[in-house]
């Protein structure tokens, strides 16, 4: 005898080796032996043979109609045999028992199943709703069939473009384009966002990684609402001229100085720093979108403000103008140039220049200063300076060494091409800044402290960097506290602390008392975001760098006798990231191109001339601060990654 018998949902068939009434021990077609609860058993049957039975009751099955089944079921719970008598009208054989119940069970839709071998039909509303939810089903299954069969063959379906940022960005795996996407990235072997590049959904590369950080951070765009400023008290005009040294591209231009040669022989020198929080007090207008920026965002090639530009241009220490200003003075011996006394004032003061690196350093470095040529504006002025720089940078403990060998990197772009320029840190310009930076940081934190008003101070010890509202040491400078109080235009703790100095300046109450949680909240948003901002500059600037690789790489040979592959135009949002960088087919044996770089540890290394770090995989085993030269292969500015060939170290190279 043998059994049909359901298992894991679905029908089996068994001949009965033992029957011990509650459970059986039967072999299946290919000899296997199990045990089958009697519960689990649909029917018993002799003929036809076990090794056809279940292929000529699907057979059966098959030619059953689904509704007519339906239609001649009652209204009530039902048998599956009984269902069977009605449709064949007899009483049913094995077979047809079998087909009748393997029917049933395959249209859940029409027949809802109550136990064993027992069914009810849906009700006519049920069924039309069902039947209406699986055509629906049936019609997304051929729709992402189709959105993938596209995709495969690298062309965008059309119902694709508004959805791509979400696609690219925030792929939601419910969705029909999130599945077909997926389905095609199995099959062609590439990224998302590979595969949407090669169906031409991307503008650009740049635009990729851009956008990418704008989805994520500001989702209802970089603009501004109209903002105004709060009116303030008229302020005293300070009887200095004043001048900026800064960036050739720089707008917010936060700090000042002045050098006055005072009766008793000694100098004043002034540090004066950008006031905006005279016309945005705390919960303002303008307040509220600085503490939601919290600082501005830089890029190779753009930016995006922490302020609007109008107020920007309030308080920005441009030439030609008078500008309210926060103001230390600090009064110098004039022989040893020790600082004998500082002074602090909320004021206006009038811009006399705005001096530029790419102008100033050819004429302001250690070379000029060592022949001393004071042929140009403001010489004996930097000159003052630089000797002041160099005894500040002393007192802290602070080797004149000691920054001479590090290198800040500057992008320009244009036309699409970028030219990476370095400036090493430790120039006369850059300690001139950073020296009264240190200082007026540390007085006004120390004021701050003193006077018992809280503060953010930026401390370091035991090597490790935080944001605190105590005045603690940081070692790393060499002074006994350090705030953020001189960049107020691009960093929003510099406006929090600013508002501090101003009230204790003027003896009035402080802008956020000890323990006011907005404080912390400040600090807390501040330091994530401002992480976030700097991984997403190091990010952009590896970008360009690798760009950079590229279009040196297209310059080894003639393009214009080659092949050429159509690139997509720039968006406008992209700030000068179009695909000029993908438009070579040049056959790589004419692509060779070497680059010099340094080994940094194990296979990382360091390109000459730019900040690009990364492994090399093929580099042999070699000590640190070895360098070697590295083909150029592949370069993937999705990803951005880098692949190279290791070639010779310089000196077997040289050999």
């Amino acid at each position: 005898m043998n059994i049909l018998y359901e298992e894991d949902g679905s029908f089996k068939v068994g001949s009965i080796m033992t029957d011990n009434i509650t459970s059986l021990q039967v072999e299946s077609v290919s000899g296997k032996r199990s045990k089958v609860k009697a519960a689990n058993v649909m029917l018993r049957f002799s003929q036809p043979a076990l090794g056809e039975f279940m292929a000529q009751a699907e057979s059966l099955a098959a030619g059953i109609e689904v509704d007519f089944l339906w239609e001649c079921c009652p209204p009530d719970e039902f048998g599956s045999e009984q269902i069977a008598a009605e449709y064949f009208g007899h009483t049913p054989s094995s077979l047809e028992a079998a087909a009748a119940l393997i029917r049933l069970h395959g249209a859940p839709i029409y027949f809802h199943k109550k136990g064993k071998g027992r069914y009810c039909a849906a009700p006519p509303d049920v069924l039309k709703a069902a039947l209406a939810g699986a055509e629906r089903k049936r019609q997304q299954l051929a729709l992402q069939a189709r959105y993938t069969e596209q995709l495969s063959r690298f062309e965008l379906p059309a119902e694709f473009a508004e959805h791509l940022m979400q696609l690219l960005y925030k792929p939601d795996r419910n969705t029909l384009e999130v599945k077909a996407l997926e389905a095609a990235c199995a099959a062609t072997h590439l990224s998302a966002a590979h595969l949407l590049q090669r169906c031409g959904a991307l503008p650009s590369t740049h635009d990729y990684h851009l956008q990418k950080f704008l989805f994520e951070h500001f989702p209802k765009g970089t603009g501004f609402p109209p903002v105004e400023l709060s009116a303030w008290d008229e302020l005293p005009l300070a009887g200095v001229n004043a001048f900026s040294i800064d960036d050739a591209t720089t707008t917010e231009i936060d700090d000042a100085f002045s050098v006055e040669k005072l009766a008793n022989g000694n100098w004043r020198i002034g540090v004066h720093i950008a006031a905006p929080t005279l016309g945005m007090p705390r919960d303002s207008e303008g307040d509220r979108i600085a503490a939601t920026r919290l600082s501005t965002v830089y890029m190779p090639g753009q930016k995006i403000t922490m302020l609007p530009d109008s107020v920007v241009q309030a308080f920005t220490l441009c030439a030609d103008r008078v500008s309210p200003a926060l103001s230390m003075y600090n009064e110098i011996d004039g022989t040893t140039l020790e600082i004998l006394g500082h002074e602090s004032r909320v004021e206006r003061i009038h811009i006399a220049a705005n001096l530029r690196h790419d102008t100033l350093e050819p004429l302001f470095n250690e070379e000029t200063l060592a022949a001393g040529k004071l042929d140009y504006p403001y010489a004996n002025e930097l000159t003052l300076l630089w000797n002041l720089a160099q005894k500040l940078e002393a007192a802290r403990g602070k080797s004149a060494d000691n920054s001479t060998q590090q290198v800040d990197y500057n992008f320009h772009i244009e036309n699409d091409r970028v030219s990476i320029t370095n400036r090493r840190r430790g120039s006369p310009i850059d300690k001139v800044v950073s020296e009264l930076m240190i200082l007026v940081n540390s007085e006004w934190g120390r004021h701050l402290a003193e006077h018992g008003f809280v503060g953010i101070y930026r401390t370091q010890q035991n090597g490790k960097v935080k944001m605190s509202t105590i005045a603690a040491p940081h070692q790393g400078l060499g002074v006994a506290q350090y705030m953020w109080s001189s960049s107020p235009l691009r960093r929003y703790v510099d406006m929090v602390n600013q508002r501090q100095i101003i009230a204790m300046l003027r003896a009035g109450a402080p802008a956020y008392e000890k323990n006011d949680t907005a404080l912390y909240a400040a600090m807390r948003d501040f330091d994530t975001m401002y992480t976030i901002y700097n991984d997403f500059q190091k990010n952009m600037e590896r970008y360009w760098c690798l760009r950079w690789l590229l279009q040196e790489q297209a310059g080894l040979v003639d393009n214009t006798s080659l092949p050429q592959t159509p690139s997509p135009q720039s968006s406008p949002a992209s700030g000068g990231g179009g695909e000029r960088e993908e438009q070579s087919l040049i056959p790589e044996s004419l692509r060779e191109f070497v680059v010099t770089a340094i080994v940094l540890r194990e296979n990382l290394v360091k390109v000459d001339g730019i900040p690009l770090i990364f492994r090399a995989p093929s580099l042999p085993e070699l000590p640190a601060n070895t360098r070697v030269q590295l083909a150029i292969g592949e370069i993937d500015l999705l990803d951005l990654d880098v692949r190279t060939r290791f070639v010779a170290t310089v000196e077997e190279a040289t050999a």
